[in-house]
């Protein structure tokens, strides 16, 4: 396979040098179960899949960007009794990303997206502060998941491990997906507070109190080919993005 040279981890030193990159997206992840049939890995693998086609789309285009390596925890406070589900509190994820962008100001690139692959992450309150600390990096960040309206490629709804992750492992590796007659049907319970189940209040799910098997969503109707679609809008979507992030003057952002 010849080195992506949008992809940091496959490019050397000689171009890196000279390559004035105008935007860099963090891909970040977690570590945790997936219902019965999906890995662990599967929204670190979801991540490096979208940020590299979505950088490729970019690049294409003309677009100078760069992908890191995906940071493969996330926050997993309510999954702590579930083994092996790697938590990193948020105070953790704001130290790293410090010093990331911390680099990314000392050598004077001006862009960062943070491009989420876990619903337990929420960094829009980190970069409000490292805003403030670092102005000359213009921070954003991006759930890659919400690029596409779900409604148009699946009928149930869901979360985790439902359709929509399923057919996009189907579509991105397949050999990791267990058989469907093996998943389980990821039935969740709901809050009984009426405010907390409508959403307009909110609090941490206590994953095992919510569902037997780590799946939120039913992920019976999930095919390769609807998740080659949705990887395919979403990925279109980001790159756009990306394209338009790159030529743009963080200085004058608003019309």
């Amino acid at each position: 396979m010849s080195p992506r040279p949008y992809i940091l981890a496959e490019t050397t030193w000689q171009h890196v040098k000279d390559a004035a990159y105008e935007v860099v997206v963090l891909p970040w992840g977690a570590t945790e179960a997936h219902n019965y049939h999906l890995p662990y890995a599967t929204d670190n693998m979801q991540c490096d899949y979208v940020a590299a086609e979505a950088a490729r789309l970019a690049w294409e285009a003309g677009a100078k960007v760069v992908v890191l390596p995906t940071i493969p925890f996330g926050v997993n406070t309510g999954q702590l009794d579930i083994t092996l589900d790697i938590n990193l509190n948020p105070s953790t994820q704001l130290a790293i990303l410090r010093d990331i962008v911390q680099v990314l100001a000392r050598q004077g690139i001006p862009k960062l997206v943070l491009l989420n692959g876990h619903g337990g992450n929420d960094f829009r309150q980190h970069l409000r502060q490292l805003q403030a600390e670092f102005p000359t990096v213009f921070l954003c960040t991006l759930n890659w998941f919400k690029a596409v309206d779900r409604s148009k490629f699946f009928t149930a709804p869901g979360d985790h491990a439902d359709a929509l992750e399923t057919s996009a492992m189907l579509h991105i590796a397949p050999a990791l997906v267990r058989p469907l007659s093996e998943a389980g049907s990821g039935h969740a319970k709901q809050f009984r507070v009426e405010a907390l189940r409508q959403g307009w209040a909110w609090a941490q799910r206590e994953w095992t109190q919510v569902t037997a098997d780590t799946g939120v969503g039913d992920p019976a109707e999930a095919t390769a080919e609807k998740g080659a679609a949705v990887l395919a809008a979403a990925t279109q979507a980001i790159g756009t993005f990306l394209t338009e992030l790159a030529a743009a003057d963080p200085r004058d952002m608003y019309e």
